[in-house]
C-alpha cells in the first residue's frame, strides 16, 4: 500500500460517511471547505448544522506533508525531518440528549525512511448511559477486532478507557470504545492487513451510528434533560482542549484551526457544582463513567 493509495481510500471513506449521515438526518446537508496547508498538503472539511438529528457535526479529511515541527519530533522521539500524514476524523453533536455524541478517526503516518504506522479509534459519549446501547456498541467493535486479532478488542478497549479519561474529573468521557496507535506490523501483520483493519473500523461508523441515531432521535426529552446535555458537553470540551493529542498534533503542525476545532459543540454550559439528585438518571450515568467496565458481558 502506497501513501497516496491510503489517502485516496480515506477520501472515499469521507464521501461514504457524509452521504450516510445526510440520508439518516433527512434535512441538513454538509458544506465543504477545501484548504491547503502552508508547508505542504491540505484537506477537505465538511460540516453539517441544524439538521433534524445532528445539531452540529464535522467530517474532515486531510493529507499533509512537509517539515516535522521540532516539538513533534521530540514528543515522538523521531530523527526524521519530513513527514506525511493522512486521515479522516469526525465528531457528531446531536440535538436530542438521548442520541449520544460520537467521535471516530482513522489515520496513517509515514516518514521518508519508509517507517509508518496506523492509528485511530471510535468512542461513544452518551448524555444518559443506556447499558443495552453500550453493549450493542461494544459488541459491534469487538466483532470487527476479532476478525483480525483475538487480543485487539481487549487491548484497544483498555487503551480507550485510559485515553478518553479526564483525570482531573476522575471520570471517563463516556462509555469508551477502542483506541489504537503505532500499528506498524511489529507483531507480524502485513501493511495490507493493518490497512484493512483500519478501513473496516472506518466503514463500521456509518451503519453503527446511523442505527443509534434512528433508534433514539424521536424520543421526547425534558428541559432538565437538555440542560444536563449542555452541562455534559462541557466535559467534552474540557477533554478536547486539555487532553486530546489529536487536537494538539493538528495545531502543532499548523493545521487549519477551524477544521481542528470543529469538534466543539454548538452550545455548552459550565455549571458550578451541578446539583445531582440521589437515584436520578444523572447520578446513575455518573456512576458508570469509569474505566474497566465490561459492557458486553454485563
Amino acid at each position: 500500500m502506497q501513501k497516496n493509495q491510503i489517502a485516496e481510500a480515506f477520501k472515499k471513506l469521507q464521501d461514504r460517511i457524509t452521504k450516510s449521515i445526510e440520508n439518516t438526518d433527512g434535512k441538513a446537508k454538509f458544506t465543504e471547505n477545501n484548504w491547503k496547508r502552508e508547508g505542504g498538503g491540505g484537506g477537505r472539511s465538511r460540516v453539517i448544522q441544524g439538521g433534524n438529528i445532528i445539531e452540529k457535526g464535522g467530517v474532515n479529511f486531510s493529507a499533509v506533508h512537509g517539515q516535522l515541527p521540532e516539538k513533534i519530533k521530540q514528543k515522538l522521539q523521531l530523527q526524521e525531518d519530513e513527514f506525511f500524514a493522512t486521515g479522516v476524523s469526525l465528531i457528531m453533536h446531536p440535538e436530542n440528549p438521548h442520541v449520544p455524541i460520537i467521535h471516530m478517526n482513522v489515520r496513517y503516518f509515514e516518514l521518508p525512511d519508509g517507517s509508518y504506522w496506523f492509528g485511530g479509534g471510535i468512542d461513544l459519549t452518551p448524555i444518559y448511559i443506556d447499558r443495552k446501547q453500550a453493549k450493542y456498541f461494544h459488541q459491534k467493535l469487538k466483532e470487527v477486532c476479532d476478525k483480525y486479532d483475538a487480543e485487539y478488542y481487549s487491548n484497544f478497549k483498555a487503551w480507550a478507557d485510559d485515553y478518553f479519561y479526564l483525570p482531573f474529573r476522575k471520570e471517563t468521557r463516556g462509555i469508551g470504545g477502542i483506541f489504537f496507535d503505532h500499528l506498524n506490523g511489529a507483531n507480524g501483520q502485513s501493511k495490507k492487513q493493518l490497512f484493512d483493519f483500519v478501513m473496516e473500523i472506518g466503514n463500521l461508523f456509518a451503519p453503527l451510528y446511523c442505527d443509534i441515531m434512528e433508534q433514539n432521535s424521536s424520543r421526547n426529552y425534558s428541559a432538565q434533560e437538555k440542560d444536563w446535555q449542555l452541562h455534559r458537553r462541557g466535559r467534552y470540551v474540557e477533554f478536547n482542549l486539555v487532553m486530546d493529542k489529536g487536537t494538539k498534533f493538528g495545531l502543532d503542525t499548523n493545521g487549519r484551526t477551524e477544521s481542528i476545532l470543529v469538534s466543539m459543540p454548538p452550545e455548552v454550559k459550565w455549571t458550578y457544582e451541578y446539583p445531582i439528585e440521589k437515584a436520578s438518571k444523572e447520578e446513575q450515568t455518573l456512576h458508570l463513567l469509569k474505566k474497566e467496565i465490561d459492557w458486553i458481558s454485563q
